[in-house]
């Protein structure tokens, strides 16, 4: 599996399914976890840890910790999906836009499941 998709919840399918569709029509293996770093933080950690993926695409609203919380368990990329769960989706923009300095995360527009799914394949490329 080249990338894995970790979503904060069910009410982020359609996000999901955006970077899926790019995934499928480039041919892409990943695969698809819901996982809420606030309700089952034990398991968001195993995902991570044990994740042969190279790339990871966190999909969050609201508070949008999701993003951050991958990446301070890996070394691999992290992009981060803020969706319009509230305020239209600036709160979980500028919550992962906004990580403290050594805590990467590239970040594409709210609710761009399309771009993290492009800018996932473009990393794939370099290597």
């Amino acid at each position: 599996m080249d990338i894995l998709i970790i979503a904060g919840s069910k009410s982020d399918e359609e996000i999901v399914k955006k970077a899926e569709k790019i995934l499928n029509e480039n041919q892409i293996l990943y695969g698809v976890e819901y996982c809420s770093f606030h309700r089952e933080p034990e398991r968001l950690i195993k995902i991570v840890k044990n994740s042969e993926a190279k790339i990871f695409i966190a999909i969050a609203g609201l508070s949008a910790a999701l993003p951050g919380a991958v990446v301070a368990f890996t070394d691999k990329v992290v992009i981060g999906v803020p969706v319009s769960a509230k305020l239209d989706g600036m709160d979980a923009l500028l919550s992962i836009a906004q990580m403290p300095k050594g805590v990467p995360v590239a970040c594409v527009g709210i609710d761009n499941g399309e771009n993290a799914a492009y800018l996932a394949i473009r990393i794939l490329k370099l290597k």
